[in-house]
């Protein structure tokens, strides 16, 4: 792989492939390691992308399959609490960390579409594409994953 196409994909990418991560994986430090990882396989990369989009869905897809290979590690079992850290995200108003909270709350397969959706703004089809699934089956999960959010999110509203 050339330096000078590997220096432009991290600098256009980095940010994308890091938030997928974050979303996924909940926890900063590995979503770095996500990233280090994910570019380190782009390094090594033999195969030439066809376009930036090409290249855009391969790292996202490495970034799903890398974290989901991290959450089914038994590493995961072992890990704190949500609320006992720290070093959580800063957010301007506090309705923006209930409902990070709210989403970082859902199963990861919810997470995932939800942000290629949202975040990404990949369409229902492209997100098939990228995970591996069929149109009506992101169609379920993003249903699913929006009537979770809603669900917690009144909740927590109700608790205020």
């Amino acid at each position: 792989m050339e330096q000078e196409f590997f220096d432009r994909a991290v600098q256009c990418w980095q940010d994308m492939v890091f938030r997928l991560a974050l979303h996924q994986l909940g926890f900063y430090a590995d979503a770095d390691d996500a990233v280090q990882e994910v570019f380190l396989r782009l390094w090594r990369q033999k195969v030439p992308f066809a376009s930036d989009e090409h290249l855009r869905r391969w790292l996202m897809r490495v970034t799903v399959n890398w974290c989901r290979d991290q959450l089914r590690s038994p590493w995961r079992k072992r890990r704190v609490d949500w609320d006992s850290l720290e070093n959580q995200p800063a957010f301007e108003t506090p309705e923006q960390g209930e409902l990070y909270q709210a989403v970082m709350s859902l199963p990861e397969k919810y997470r995932t579409v939800l942000d290629l959706f949202y975040y990404e703004e990949l369409s229902v089809r492209e997100i098939g594409e990228v995970l591996g699934l069929s149109q009506s089956a992101v169609t379920t999960r993003l249903s699913r994953a929006r009537k979770l959010l809603r669900e917690r999110w009144e909740a927590w509203q109700d608790d205020e």
